[in-house]
């Protein structure tokens, strides 16, 4: 799991350079509804105060229906404090509203040649294997 938690780090440190994020719940069901096709992976992030919000929950449940209707990988971040420190540099001065959903877009038509994509392919692979549809995934701090 900590081998998945950095390639994770890797692919959003690389999709923040090539500009292939989609951050927000808002956000994110726009682009599903128009191109899910190059979406390669979805994160859900949300503490442990937000578990109760029903909203919020009730549009990761619609999030991930989609994403499995369409094939795109999914993970829970299970601290969305490290996934904000990862993405406010790209983001400027001013957080996001919300960081609840990120989508990394593939740039290129090809799929991508990345190892770390490749890994947590493989983890989101084999976590279904074991009936774990959404996998929770730690990022590491740093």
């Amino acid at each position: 799991m900590e081998q998945a938690g950095d390639a994770l780090e890797e692919v959003l440190s690389k999709a923040l350079s090539q500009r292939s994020l989609t951050l927000g719940v808002y956000e994110a069901a726009k682009l599903l509804n128009v191109d899910p096709d190059n979406v390669v992976l979805c994160l859900l992030a949300a503490d442990e105060d937000e578990a109760g919000d029903a909203a919020l929950q009730i549009h990761f449940t619609l999030i991930q229906a989609f994403c499995c209707e369409n094939d795109i990988n999914i993970l829970r971040v299970s601290n969305p404090a490290r996934l904000a420190q990862l993405l406010l540099p790209a983001t400027g001065p001013e957080p996001p509203a919300d960081l609840h959903c990120v989508l990394v877009t593939n740039p290129h038509a090809s799929q991508w040649k990345d190892p770390a994509l490749s890994q947590l392919m493989c983890f989101c692979r084999e976590s279904r294997y074991m009936d774990q549809w959404v996998p929770v995934i730690n990022l590491p701090e740093r």
